[in-house]
């Protein structure tokens, strides 16, 4: 199944996502559940969230998958939401 994964970051957070983006990076490219993934942007055009589509088995797996993720161990994020997505188009 695909699974958007939306996060906010909180407030002011940007210091914490920019120290934990190499490891964040290294972790999306060594998982084969990520199929789309980058930053949201706020007004000003800086990083203030991110957007990943995951192909998991199930929405368990993709809570895993969040909890393994640096900026979620680094306490970066404000929410995240984890919906169930049918790709139509791409």
């Amino acid at each position: 199944m695909l699974v958007a994964l939306i996060a906010h970051d909180k407030p002011g957070a940007l210091p914490i996502r920019l120290e934990n983006r190499p490891a964040h990076v290294a972790y999306l490219k060594s998982s084969a559940a990520v199929q789309q993934a980058g930053p949201l942007l706020d007004g000003n055009g800086e990083m203030a969230g991110s957007l990943i589509i995951l192909e998991v088995a199930d929405l368990t797996e993709a809570q895993a998958w969040v909890a393994g993720d640096p900026y979620g161990k680094a306490g970066l994020f404000a929410s995240v939401d984890l919906i169930p997505w049918n790709r139509v188009i791409g």
